[in-house]
């Protein structure tokens, strides 16, 4: 029974990664309610589906799109030998929310 506790079976642990993440796709940031919440899976960080730690860190809420993207990135770092790159370093921001503040600042007219 001890078991159980430290490694919860598939049905304990996606009710448990329910409880403790908002239900919003960690990738794309779809958000998720009602009858659409089966379309969000429990994905494995580590791709290990026999670590379950129940503070949840092993894992991240996907859409079924995305766990499936995630999945193929993975297959093919295997085939290729290469590190897994995370999504957000694929594609760095490059957005500056504040680049024209100073400028702003400066000028005496804008009230």
């Amino acid at each position: 029974m001890a078991r159980k506790t430290a490694h919860p079976d598939k049905q304990s642990y996606r009710a448990l990664a329910l409880k403790l993440f908002p239900w919003i796709c960690a990738h794309c940031g779809r958000e998720f309610d009602g009858k659409k919440l089966n379309q969000l899976t429990v994905h494995h960080k580590d791709h290990n589906h026999d670590n379950n730690p129940l503070d949840g860190s092993n894992w991240e809420l996907l859409c079924l799109y995305c766990h499936d993207n995630e999945h193929q990135r993975h297959l093919l770092v295997d085939q290729s030998d290469e590190a897994p790159r995370r999504l957000e370093q694929e594609r760095p921001s490059t957005f500056t929310p504040f680049a024209q503040l100073a400028d702003l600042l400066k000028r005496k007219d804008v009230a």
